[in-house]
């Protein structure tokens, strides 16, 4: 009896310590993802009038940049585009941060209303803001008659930007 509870006293501990290192490179995994969003955050608040951050997003496309979304300090809605180099360091430069009102754009509402009615019968719309070759935009990820696409639509009007970009069936 003494030696069955030794066993399970064993895998107990050793179910434990593989959990904690699971957790553990989980950790590892996501810290540079998770450092990248802190400065992203910071850089945006520092260099603009965002106050608040109600959302984040990465866009890897020609550049990285990363998308804040939040409010301004007098509750407006506020897009913030942070860029960043190659070996994930801040840009500097120009328009390495970019806001934007979001009322002087298309929000992801309307970008949607129009994307469904340009093209009906599209399924699984993902809609994420980003930047394409310098433009800030929205990215547009759907489903039309058993292909996956990607489009661009500039955020101030909501024209479309470059070409559909087709993805190879699963």
């Amino acid at each position: 009896m003494k030696n069955k509870k030794k066993w399970i006293l064993l895998g107990i501990v050793i179910f434990l310590l593989i959990l904690f290192g699971l957790y553990r490179y989980y950790i590892y995994i996501i810290q540079d993802q998770h450092s990248q969003e802190t400065t992203a955050i910071t850089a945006a608040k520092k260099n603009t009038e965002l106050v608040k951050v109600t959302d984040t997003q990465k866009s890897v496309w020609d550049t990285i940049s990363w998308v804040i979304e939040g409010k301004d300090k007098d509750q407006r809605d506020l897009m913030v585009w942070v860029q960043f180099t190659e070996d994930n360091k801040l840009a500097s430069g120009l328009n390495a941060i970019h806001s934007e009102l979001v009322e002087n754009g298309l929000s992801e509402e309307q970008i949607r209303s129009k994307i469904i009615n340009e093209i009906p019968g599209i399924e699984e719309i993902r809609i994420q803001p980003g930047m394409y070759y310098g433009e800030y935009v929205w990215q547009v990820y759907y489903l039309e008659k058993d292909h996956y696409y990607y489009r661009f639509y500039k955020f101030k009007d909501g024209s479309p930007v470059g070409d559909r970009y087709t993805l190879p069936n699963r």
